[in-house]
């Protein structure tokens, strides 16, 4: 057999790597005791605490401090009733196991299709925003406003291709640091992978750009409500205070992302076949491209000008409602589907034409939406098996008792670990918190330095962890997992080594 004739190993695609997640975890749920602890959660309604114990006992106190300090919660009473923290507040040495039924193959089996049936139900509101985007860009592409842009854009950015990649990675870090900017990031990537493509780059620039900016800016959160804030509250503690350092930080990791996919964006543009996805290198541009010929005068009709302009706005109310506003994804969808609504009439096409690019443009992000919903599974099996307080649990245990500078950069590699299963910023920080800050007084430090164990340790295993916005990312430009970790495993290493002298200088600083 010749080496043409054997047959190429391809890596599995985002749908297993997240179904293999699963199955692993479905399997620690044999291994890993169920337990819980006991939480404190704000009643709004009637204006009190509500404490449920391990075993779901409930039990009402007054919403007061004395309550907190009595359960050893280092939060001030008006960061619950001001609705800073809504999430269930842990309570420090409250965790016991609870009697569960010893899992069998059988509930396993079952769990494993439920859960990602449910994962689905849950995820419908972003699956939405997804698909209501698709359909607009489906529009968009319909009326020939891409393929116009293009051509008088290439002209444009001949010259200033570095430029591109510093505006787009800056604001989109920018964005995660202030106001934790993540998944509306999706809707960015059918607009600038043709124009990443028309400045010489590949996808994988694109992908480096956006998910790189989005992952570098939550790391390094500094004025983020949904991690560095509810973190912050909920351990007590002024977020100011570390603001110089983290300010400094997030400058830092910023900037040598941009150099890191400069540095291969400018070898690509030289010379493609440099291009992790070479493989695709022809196949990506015929795709996004849509063999629109760039040497040619861009001849912008007024309708297509306008369909440009109506998706623009839409960008522009999005990020302004999610950061003034605090809106989620069905707002958010609401502003896209007004938009398409708006787009159809301007569009200069027929109702025929209009409906079936809609459709046409959701079906193409069909597969990112299911990868949303495959992904929650993995969270709602840890939640229903009662094994996430158990880790936190034990790994609490094993930190007490260190050297400060060992005891944050174990603390480090613990929440790269909790959060592979963790995903979501505002729910570790009040699950970990009220558990791990007080260990810093245990150990003599400032609770600071914990708080930037959990930024840093959540962010860092985002760059790759399954169970988080990678793989949706992925599917957005159509590159496998392996290509991924290919091109960004130094970029992880020197990033691993600055949180480490970050979390020392932090021990010096605070």
């Amino acid at each position: 057999m010749t080496h043409s004739q054997k047959k190429k190993h391809q890596f599995p695609t985002a749908y297993t790597v997240i179904i293999v997640v699963l199955l692993l975890v479905q399997l620690l749920t044999f291994i890993i005791p169920a337990g819980n602890y006991a939480t404190l959660a704000y009643n709004s309604t009637d204006k009190d605490f509500v404490i449920t114990y391990p075993n779901g006992n409930t039990k009402k106190e007054p919403a007061t401090q004395k309550t907190l300090d009595k359960n050893k919660i280092k939060i001030k009473v008006n960061k619950f009733k001001d609705g800073t923290i809504y999430k269930p507040v842990a309570i420090p040495n409250s965790y016991e196991q609870i009697k569960r039924k010893k899992p069998n193959l059988y509930q396993a089996i079952v769990q494993f299709f439920t859960s990602q049936v449910q994962g689905i139900a849950q995820s419908v509101d972003i699956i939405a925003f997804v698909l209501i985007l698709g359909g607009c860009i489906g529009v968009v592409h319909t009326n020939g406003a891409i393929n116009s842009g293009m051509q008088a854009l290439s002209k444009r950015i001949k010259g200033k291709q570095v430029l591109l990649i510093v505006l787009v990675m800056g604001l989109i870090s920018l964005g995660g640091t202030t106001f934790g900017l993540a998944e509306e990031t999706m809707a960015m990537y059918p607009i600038l992978i043709p124009v990443f493509l028309i400045a010489g780059y590949d996808t994988m620039t694109v992908l480096g750009t956006i998910f790189l900016g989005t992952s570098i800016g939550t790391m390094i959160s500094t004025i983020n409500p949904f991690s560095t804030i509810i973190a912050s509250n909920t351990a007590g503690v002024n977020f100011a205070r570390a603001l110089p350092l983290r300010a400094t930080m997030w400058v830092i990791c910023t900037v040598i992302g941009m150099l890191y996919v400069i540095h291969y964006a400018e070898k690509v543009r030289k010379d493609p076949s440099k291009s992790v996805v070479y493989d695709q290198y022809e196949s990506d541009r015929k795709k996004y491209l849509n063999d629109t010929d760039l040497n040619k005068p861009a001849n912008f009709t007024w309708q297509q000008k306008l369909t440009l302009t109506i998706f623009a706005v839409a960008f522009i109310v999005m990020i302004w409602g999610v950061q003034q506003k605090g809106w989620y994804f069905t707002e958010i969808s609401v502003v896209f589907l007004a938009a398409g609504y708006l787009m159809a009439i301007f569009s200069g096409l027929s109702e025929h034409k209009v409906v079936n690019a809609f459709v046409s443009g959701s079906a193409d992000l069909l597969g990112v939406a299911l990868t949303i919903g495959l992904a929650r599974a993995v969270s709602i099996v840890m939640d229903e098996s009662h094994t996430s307080d158990t880790i936190m649990h034990y790994f609490s245990q094993q930190v007490s008792g260190m050297p400060p500078l060992i005891f944050v950069w174990f603390l480090f590699i613990v929440y790269i670990i909790l959060g592979f299963f963790i995903q979501s910023s505002s729910g570790l920080a009040v699950l970990s918190m009220p558990i791990m800050a007080p260990l810093a007084n245990v150990i003599g430090i400032d609770r600071a330095s914990v708080i930037d164990a959990y930024n840093w340790g959540l962010g860092f295993i985002s760059l790759v962890a399954p169970t988080g916005l990678i793989l949706m990312s992925l599917m957005m430009v159509g590159i496998d997992f392996n290509k991924w970790f290919k091109w960004c495993w130094k970029l992880l290493v020197i990033e691993f080594v600055l949180i480490l002298i970050a979390l020392g200088t932090g021990l010096l600083v605070y």
